[in-house]
Protein backbone atom coordinates (compact mmCIF):
# COMPACT_ATOMS: atom_id res chain seq x y z
CA UNK A 1 0.00 0.00 0.00
CA UNK A 2 1.44 3.61 -0.75
CA UNK A 3 2.01 5.32 2.29
CA UNK A 4 0.81 9.06 1.95
CA UNK A 5 3.66 11.30 3.91
CA UNK A 6 1.73 14.47 3.61
CA UNK A 7 4.48 16.51 1.69
CA UNK A 8 4.37 17.71 -2.11
CA UNK A 9 5.77 15.11 -4.38
CA UNK A 10 8.26 16.01 -6.38
CA UNK A 11 7.74 16.18 -10.54
CA UNK A 12 9.82 12.58 -10.40
CA UNK A 13 8.28 11.10 -7.63
CA UNK A 14 4.83 12.39 -9.02
CA UNK A 15 5.63 10.25 -12.32
CA UNK A 16 6.23 7.41 -10.33
CA UNK A 17 3.27 7.68 -8.19
CA UNK A 18 1.37 8.29 -11.48
CA UNK A 19 0.87 4.09 -11.81
CA UNK A 20 -0.37 3.88 -8.55
CA UNK A 21 -3.91 3.67 -8.46
CA UNK A 22 -6.54 3.61 -5.22
CA UNK A 23 -7.68 0.16 -5.69
CA UNK A 24 -9.58 -0.05 -2.05
CA UNK A 25 -11.48 1.66 0.79
CA UNK A 26 -8.41 0.74 3.28
CA UNK A 27 -6.30 2.87 0.55
CA UNK A 28 -9.01 5.25 0.30
CA UNK A 29 -9.47 5.53 4.14
CA UNK A 30 -5.53 6.04 4.63
CA UNK A 31 -5.98 9.76 1.79
CA UNK A 32 -8.74 10.43 3.80
CA UNK A 33 -6.90 10.69 6.83
CA UNK A 34 -3.50 12.21 5.45
CA UNK A 35 -5.88 14.99 4.16
CA UNK A 36 -7.56 15.61 7.79
CA UNK A 37 -4.30 15.74 8.86
CA UNK A 38 -3.37 18.67 6.41
CA UNK A 39 -6.65 20.23 7.58
CA UNK A 40 -7.15 22.20 4.58
CA UNK A 41 -7.41 22.62 0.62
CA UNK A 42 -7.03 25.30 -1.00
CA UNK A 43 -9.15 25.94 -4.50
CA UNK A 44 -9.26 28.70 -7.30
CA UNK A 45 -11.79 30.33 -9.40
CA UNK A 46 -15.05 27.67 -8.92
CA UNK A 47 -17.96 30.02 -9.25
CA UNK A 48 -20.80 27.99 -6.97
CA UNK A 49 -23.28 28.72 -10.32
CA UNK A 50 -20.55 27.23 -12.41
CA UNK A 51 -21.28 23.32 -12.91
CA UNK A 52 -23.11 22.93 -9.69
CA UNK A 53 -19.73 23.54 -7.94
CA UNK A 54 -21.48 25.17 -4.73
CA UNK A 55 -23.60 21.82 -4.28
CA UNK A 56 -20.39 20.13 -5.05
CA UNK A 57 -18.19 21.60 -2.26
CA UNK A 58 -20.84 21.60 0.25
CA UNK A 59 -21.48 17.83 -0.49
CA UNK A 60 -17.22 17.47 0.02
CA UNK A 61 -17.32 19.29 3.19
CA UNK A 62 -20.61 17.50 4.52
CA UNK A 63 -18.05 14.27 3.88
CA UNK A 64 -14.88 15.36 4.93
CA UNK A 65 -15.84 18.07 7.95
CA UNK A 66 -12.37 18.26 9.31
CA UNK A 67 -11.10 19.84 5.83
CA UNK A 68 -11.25 23.42 5.80
CA UNK A 69 -11.92 24.22 1.90
CA UNK A 70 -10.29 27.95 1.06
CA UNK A 71 -12.18 29.47 -2.25
CA UNK A 72 -9.61 31.66 -4.08
CA UNK A 73 -10.94 34.20 -6.73
CA UNK A 74 -14.14 32.27 -8.08
CA UNK A 75 -14.13 34.45 -11.30
CA UNK A 76 -10.62 33.85 -12.09
CA UNK A 77 -10.22 32.14 -15.79
CA UNK A 78 -8.02 29.73 -16.57
CA UNK A 79 -5.14 31.33 -17.19
CA UNK A 80 -5.40 33.24 -13.91
CA UNK A 81 -5.67 29.94 -11.96
CA UNK A 82 -2.23 29.13 -13.50
CA UNK A 83 -0.63 31.98 -12.99
CA UNK A 84 -1.41 31.32 -9.52
CA UNK A 85 0.78 28.66 -8.91
CA UNK A 86 3.58 30.29 -10.84
CA UNK A 87 3.45 33.41 -8.33
CA UNK A 88 3.03 30.56 -5.38
CA UNK A 89 5.78 28.21 -5.75
CA UNK A 90 7.75 29.28 -2.45
CA UNK A 91 4.24 30.36 -0.96
CA UNK A 92 2.84 27.99 1.21
CA UNK A 93 0.11 30.26 2.74
CA UNK A 94 -3.71 30.79 1.55
CA UNK A 95 -2.83 32.33 -1.72
CA UNK A 96 -1.07 28.93 -2.88
CA UNK A 97 -3.53 26.79 -4.49
CA UNK A 98 -3.62 23.30 -4.22
CA UNK A 99 -6.01 22.09 -7.54
CA UNK A 100 -6.90 23.79 -10.70
CA UNK A 101 -9.59 23.26 -12.83
CA UNK A 102 -9.02 24.71 -16.53
CA UNK A 103 -9.85 24.29 -19.87
CA UNK A 104 -8.14 21.53 -21.38
CA UNK A 105 -5.84 23.07 -23.83
CA UNK A 106 -3.82 24.22 -20.26
CA UNK A 107 -3.51 21.16 -18.99
CA UNK A 108 -0.78 20.27 -21.12
CA UNK A 109 1.18 23.10 -21.12
CA UNK A 110 1.44 23.25 -17.35
CA UNK A 111 2.50 19.65 -17.52
CA UNK A 112 4.94 20.89 -19.71
CA UNK A 113 5.89 23.47 -17.38
CA UNK A 114 6.40 21.29 -14.33
CA UNK A 115 3.65 23.08 -12.32
CA UNK A 116 1.44 20.22 -11.88
CA UNK A 117 2.05 16.50 -10.48
CA UNK A 118 0.59 13.50 -11.62
CA UNK A 119 -2.45 11.47 -9.84
CA UNK A 120 -4.85 9.07 -11.26
CA UNK A 121 -8.02 8.54 -9.24
CA UNK A 122 -9.39 5.10 -8.27
CA UNK A 123 -11.88 5.52 -11.31
CA UNK A 124 -8.93 6.16 -13.53
CA UNK A 125 -10.36 3.21 -16.23
CA UNK A 126 -13.65 4.90 -17.00
CA UNK A 127 -12.55 7.72 -18.19
CA UNK A 128 -12.09 8.21 -22.08
CA UNK A 129 -8.54 7.83 -22.63
CA UNK A 130 -9.06 11.09 -25.42
CA UNK A 131 -9.96 12.98 -22.17
CA UNK A 132 -6.73 11.84 -19.49
CA UNK A 133 -3.18 12.55 -19.81
CA UNK A 134 -1.53 8.79 -20.30
CA UNK A 135 0.80 9.56 -17.13
CA UNK A 136 -2.29 10.84 -15.00
CA UNK A 137 -0.70 14.91 -15.31
CA UNK A 138 -4.25 16.21 -15.99
CA UNK A 139 -7.69 14.40 -16.20
CA UNK A 140 -11.42 15.66 -17.82
CA UNK A 141 -13.71 16.43 -15.57
CA UNK A 142 -16.92 17.46 -17.41
CA UNK A 143 -17.96 19.17 -20.74
CA UNK A 144 -21.08 21.56 -21.96
CA UNK A 145 -21.28 23.16 -25.44
CA UNK A 146 -21.14 27.02 -26.12
CA UNK A 147 -24.94 28.75 -26.18
CA UNK A 148 -26.46 31.67 -25.97
CA UNK A 149 -28.47 33.06 -22.84
CA UNK A 150 -31.06 35.76 -24.30
CA UNK A 151 -32.88 38.13 -22.29
CA UNK A 152 -36.29 38.04 -23.58
CA UNK A 153 -38.02 41.41 -22.20
CA UNK A 154 -34.67 43.16 -24.15
CA UNK A 155 -34.58 40.82 -27.04
CA UNK A 156 -37.85 39.94 -28.96
CA UNK A 157 -36.48 37.46 -31.26
CA UNK A 158 -33.37 35.18 -30.02
CA UNK A 159 -30.59 34.63 -32.59
CA UNK A 160 -30.48 30.99 -33.51
CA UNK A 161 -26.59 31.15 -34.88
CA UNK A 162 -23.59 33.14 -34.29
CA UNK A 163 -24.05 35.05 -37.94
CA UNK A 164 -27.64 36.69 -36.73
CA UNK A 165 -25.78 37.97 -33.52
CA UNK A 166 -24.09 40.45 -36.59
CA UNK A 167 -27.71 42.00 -36.98
CA UNK A 168 -28.25 45.42 -36.42
CA UNK A 169 -31.06 44.08 -33.96
CA UNK A 170 -28.90 43.59 -31.30
CA UNK A 171 -27.06 46.50 -31.38
CA UNK A 172 -25.03 46.67 -27.42
CA UNK A 173 -26.40 43.43 -26.71
CA UNK A 174 -23.81 40.73 -26.84
CA UNK A 175 -21.28 39.98 -24.50
CA UNK A 176 -18.89 36.93 -23.85
CA UNK A 177 -18.56 35.79 -19.96
CA UNK A 178 -14.86 35.81 -19.56
CA UNK A 179 -11.65 38.16 -21.02
CA UNK A 180 -10.82 36.14 -24.58
CA UNK A 181 -7.10 37.24 -23.20
CA UNK A 182 -7.43 34.43 -20.45
CA UNK A 183 -10.81 32.96 -19.56
CA UNK A 184 -11.04 29.44 -21.64
CA UNK A 185 -14.96 29.99 -21.73
CA UNK A 186 -14.44 32.95 -23.72
CA UNK A 187 -11.38 31.56 -25.95
CA UNK A 188 -13.82 28.88 -27.03
CA UNK A 189 -16.74 31.08 -28.02
CA UNK A 190 -14.42 33.16 -30.39
CA UNK A 191 -13.42 29.76 -31.62
CA UNK A 192 -16.80 28.69 -32.26
CA UNK A 193 -17.49 31.86 -33.66
CA UNK A 194 -14.95 30.61 -36.17
CA UNK A 195 -16.14 27.93 -36.97
CA UNK A 196 -19.48 28.19 -37.76
CA UNK A 197 -18.22 30.30 -40.41
CA UNK A 198 -16.69 27.69 -42.43
CA UNK A 199 -12.90 27.67 -41.15
CA UNK A 200 -11.12 24.88 -40.68
CA UNK A 201 -9.93 23.49 -36.79
CA UNK A 202 -7.34 25.42 -35.69
CA UNK A 203 -5.66 28.48 -35.62
CA UNK A 204 -7.77 29.07 -39.23
CA UNK A 205 -10.68 28.90 -37.13
CA UNK A 206 -9.41 31.39 -34.01
CA UNK A 207 -8.29 33.58 -36.63
CA UNK A 208 -11.96 33.83 -38.40
CA UNK A 209 -13.49 33.96 -34.66
CA UNK A 210 -10.91 37.38 -34.29
CA UNK A 211 -12.68 38.44 -37.47
CA UNK A 212 -15.98 37.57 -36.48
CA UNK A 213 -15.57 39.64 -33.21
CA UNK A 214 -13.99 42.24 -35.18
CA UNK A 215 -17.17 42.80 -37.19
CA UNK A 216 -19.02 42.72 -34.05
CA UNK A 217 -17.38 45.44 -32.33
CA UNK A 218 -17.39 47.96 -35.29
CA UNK A 219 -21.13 47.19 -35.80
CA UNK A 220 -21.81 48.30 -32.12
CA UNK A 221 -22.95 45.15 -31.02
CA UNK A 222 -20.24 43.47 -29.01
CA UNK A 223 -20.71 44.51 -25.06
CA UNK A 224 -16.97 44.50 -23.71
CA UNK A 225 -18.26 43.53 -20.04
CA UNK A 226 -17.27 40.06 -18.66
CA UNK A 227 -21.56 38.84 -18.61
CA UNK A 228 -23.07 37.35 -15.72
CA UNK A 229 -26.94 36.46 -15.16
CA UNK A 230 -26.81 39.51 -13.10
CA UNK A 231 -25.69 41.92 -16.14
CA UNK A 232 -28.09 39.98 -18.60
CA UNK A 233 -30.75 40.72 -15.78
CA UNK A 234 -29.89 44.65 -15.73
CA UNK A 235 -29.93 45.25 -19.11
CA UNK A 236 -25.96 45.73 -19.64
CA UNK A 237 -25.42 42.45 -21.16
CA UNK A 238 -28.97 40.87 -22.64
CA UNK A 239 -27.14 38.20 -25.01
CA UNK A 240 -24.57 36.37 -22.97
CA UNK A 241 -22.20 33.38 -24.39
CA UNK A 242 -21.67 31.07 -22.33
CA UNK A 243 -21.31 27.51 -21.56
CA UNK A 244 -24.63 25.98 -21.79
CA UNK A 245 -24.42 24.56 -17.93
CA UNK A 246 -23.69 28.11 -17.13
CA UNK A 247 -26.92 29.83 -19.05
CA UNK A 248 -29.04 26.61 -17.56
CA UNK A 249 -27.71 27.81 -13.77
CA UNK A 250 -28.48 31.62 -14.69
CA UNK A 251 -32.01 30.71 -16.04
CA UNK A 252 -32.68 28.69 -12.45
CA UNK A 253 -31.20 31.58 -10.69
CA UNK A 254 -33.28 34.44 -12.25
CA UNK A 255 -36.11 32.56 -11.81
CA UNK A 256 -38.12 34.44 -14.86
CA UNK A 257 -37.20 37.58 -13.56
CA UNK A 258 -36.43 38.24 -16.35
CA UNK A 259 -37.50 35.45 -18.75
CA UNK A 260 -34.57 33.53 -20.99
CA UNK A 261 -33.99 31.65 -23.60
CA UNK A 262 -30.86 28.89 -23.67
CA UNK A 263 -30.20 28.85 -27.19
CA UNK A 264 -27.32 25.96 -28.69
CA UNK A 265 -26.76 27.37 -31.71
CA UNK A 266 -27.26 25.82 -35.02
CA UNK A 267 -23.72 25.52 -36.15
CA UNK A 268 -20.29 25.63 -34.03
CA UNK A 269 -21.70 23.63 -32.03
CA UNK A 270 -17.74 23.32 -29.71
CA UNK A 271 -18.03 21.07 -26.75
CA UNK A 272 -15.56 22.38 -24.05
CA UNK A 273 -14.09 19.64 -22.04
CA UNK A 274 -12.52 21.03 -18.44
CA UNK A 275 -10.15 19.24 -16.74
CA UNK A 276 -8.46 19.10 -13.03
CA UNK A 277 -4.63 18.80 -12.18
CA UNK A 278 -3.17 19.47 -8.85
CA UNK A 279 -0.18 21.76 -8.25
CA UNK A 280 3.51 20.99 -8.36
CA UNK A 281 3.71 22.88 -5.54
CA UNK A 282 0.24 21.90 -3.62
CA UNK A 283 0.70 22.71 0.17
CA UNK A 284 -1.55 20.15 1.11
CA UNK A 285 -1.55 17.34 -1.68
CA UNK A 286 -3.25 14.71 0.12
CA UNK A 287 -6.56 16.94 0.22
CA UNK A 288 -5.90 17.79 -2.89
CA UNK A 289 -6.06 14.14 -3.92
CA UNK A 290 -8.75 13.22 -1.87
CA UNK A 291 -10.94 15.86 -3.82
CA UNK A 292 -10.20 14.62 -7.27
CA UNK A 293 -11.64 10.80 -5.40
CA UNK A 294 -14.58 12.95 -4.67
CA UNK A 295 -14.96 14.42 -8.41
CA UNK A 296 -14.60 11.32 -9.89
CA UNK A 297 -16.84 9.04 -7.86
CA UNK A 298 -20.00 8.25 -8.88
CA UNK A 299 -22.05 10.55 -6.24
CA UNK A 300 -19.32 14.21 -7.28
CA UNK A 301 -19.98 13.22 -11.15
CA UNK A 302 -23.87 13.16 -10.39
CA UNK A 303 -23.32 16.28 -8.68
CA UNK A 304 -21.69 17.77 -12.10
CA UNK A 305 -25.00 16.36 -13.94
CA UNK A 306 -27.30 18.09 -11.70
CA UNK A 307 -25.42 21.41 -12.17
CA UNK A 308 -26.25 20.86 -16.38
CA UNK A 309 -22.50 19.71 -17.06
CA UNK A 310 -22.10 16.82 -18.50
CA UNK A 311 -19.54 14.38 -16.17
CA UNK A 312 -16.75 13.02 -18.09
CA UNK A 313 -17.87 8.83 -17.25
CA UNK A 314 -21.01 9.87 -18.46
CA UNK A 315 -21.23 6.92 -20.56
CA UNK A 316 -19.99 4.72 -18.31
CA UNK A 317 -22.93 6.18 -15.39
CA UNK A 318 -25.42 5.58 -18.53
CA UNK A 319 -24.09 2.18 -18.87
CA UNK A 320 -24.20 0.86 -15.10
CA UNK A 321 -28.07 2.74 -15.06
CA UNK A 322 -26.81 5.48 -12.43
CA UNK A 323 -28.02 8.55 -14.20
CA UNK A 324 -31.02 9.68 -12.55
CA UNK A 325 -34.51 10.27 -14.84
CA UNK A 326 -35.20 13.24 -12.75
CA UNK A 327 -31.58 14.90 -13.37
CA UNK A 328 -31.64 14.07 -17.42
CA UNK A 329 -34.84 15.79 -18.16
CA UNK A 330 -33.76 18.96 -16.77
CA UNK A 331 -31.17 18.86 -19.66
CA UNK A 332 -31.61 20.35 -23.09
CA UNK A 333 -32.98 17.67 -25.88
CA UNK A 334 -30.18 15.25 -27.46
CA UNK A 335 -30.61 16.64 -30.66
CA UNK A 336 -29.07 19.95 -29.45
CA UNK A 337 -25.64 18.46 -29.22
CA UNK A 338 -25.94 16.16 -32.03
CA UNK A 339 -23.47 18.49 -34.33
CA UNK A 340 -21.22 18.96 -31.52
CA UNK A 341 -18.22 19.09 -32.49
CA UNK A 342 -14.72 18.14 -29.68
CA UNK A 343 -11.84 20.00 -30.75
CA UNK A 344 -7.95 18.34 -30.60
CA UNK A 345 -5.78 19.74 -27.82
CA UNK A 346 -3.29 20.05 -31.20
CA UNK A 347 -6.03 22.27 -32.69
CA UNK A 348 -6.93 24.10 -29.20
CA UNK A 349 -3.37 24.70 -28.64
CA UNK A 350 -3.14 26.69 -31.77
CA UNK A 351 -6.64 28.49 -31.70
CA UNK A 352 -5.59 29.50 -27.90
CA UNK A 353 -2.44 31.17 -29.81
CA UNK A 354 -3.89 33.17 -31.91
CA UNK A 355 -6.57 34.49 -30.20
CA UNK A 356 -4.73 35.27 -26.79
CA UNK A 357 -1.95 36.85 -28.87
CA UNK A 358 -4.30 39.07 -31.54
CA UNK A 359 -7.14 40.28 -29.46
CA UNK A 360 -5.93 43.24 -28.99
CA UNK A 361 -4.61 44.06 -32.14
CA UNK A 362 -7.43 42.59 -34.53
CA UNK A 363 -10.70 43.29 -32.08
CA UNK A 364 -9.49 46.66 -29.88
CA UNK A 365 -11.86 45.89 -27.05
CA UNK A 366 -11.17 45.62 -23.69
CA UNK A 367 -12.93 43.31 -21.83
CA UNK A 368 -13.05 43.13 -18.21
Amino acid sequence: MFKFTGKVLSLSAAALFASTVISSADSLDDLAKAAKAEGQLTVIALPHDWCGYGAVIDAFKAKYPDITINELNPDAGSGDEVEAIKANKDNKGPQAPDVIDVGLSFGPTAKKDGLIQAYKVSTWDSIPDTAKDADGFWTGDYYGVLSFLVNKDLVKEAPADWADLLKSDYANTVALAGDPRASNQAIQAVYAAGLSGGAAAGEAAGTAGLDFFKKLNAAGNFVPVIGKPATLAQGQTPILVTWDYNALAGRDTLKGNPPVDVIVPKTGVVAGVYVQAISAYAPHPNAAKLWLEYLYSDEGQIGWLKGYCHPIRFNDLAKNGKLPADVMAKLPPAEAYASAVFPTLDEQGKAKEAITKNWDATVGANVK
